[in-house]
């Protein structure tokens, strides 16, 4: 049995999710919301999703990269992430094994080597915008382990912004509750 899409591509993903994301925007208390909204994408798979976001809500679009942290004997499994500006998640797989310290120091750097020479391609394009008070929207186009999601809402908190929503187009629901501890809202289309 072939799985049927439940979008024709990426786009159109962040067209739906956008009018999911402006509905749930409107519920927010506008009186404490002192700037605009500021979209930021994990790119590359966020960058299209939060494209129709930001242009419909005609704000900024900038980006948080943020990479898995993986065991060289198994790069799918995330035993943490990082983000380019340097914050840290590990997962609790990682806090629990006999991964020593100089082997989770090494893939950190690996990673954290991944995310800022990606953050360098992409940054001379993204305006410099600052979060403070602002509605964050976090975009990607998709959330499979969270650990991504997860590292980049930490660093966007980081910047004081009024309220972070993160937006994903498809997610696991069991990821929702874990994922809530990162933001005051999410929109999953």
């Amino acid at each position: 049995m072939t799985p049927i899409p439940l979008f024709r591509d990426r786009q159109e993903a962040g067209q739906q999710l956008a009018q999911a994301v402006v509905a749930e925007m409107a519920t927010l208390n506008q009186s404490e919301l002192t700037a605009p909204p500021i979209v930021y994408a994990l790119p590359k798979g966020g960058l299209p999703v939060a494209l129709p976001l930001s242009q419909l809500l005609n704000c900024p679009l900038d980006v948080i990269v943020a990479k898995k942290v993986t065991r060289p004997d198994n790069p799918e499994l995330a035993i943490g992430a990082v983000t380019a500006d340097g914050h840290i998640i590990r997962s609790r797989q990682a806090c629990f094994t006999r991964y020593n310290s100089s082997s989770w120091r090494s893939a950190l750097e690996i990673a954290h080597d991944k995310a800022t020479s990606q953050y360098a391609e992409f940054a001379p394009y993204c305006p410099k915008v600052d979060p403070n008070g602002a509605i964050a929207l976090l975009v990607d186009d998709g959330i499979a382990t969270g650990m991504t999601m997860a590292v980049a809402a930490r660093a966007l908190q980081a910047k004081l912004p009024a309220v972070v929503l993160i937006c994903a187009p498809v997610a696991p629901q069991r990821l929702v509750r874990v994922l809530r501890h990162w933001c005051d809202r999410i929109v999953i289309w």
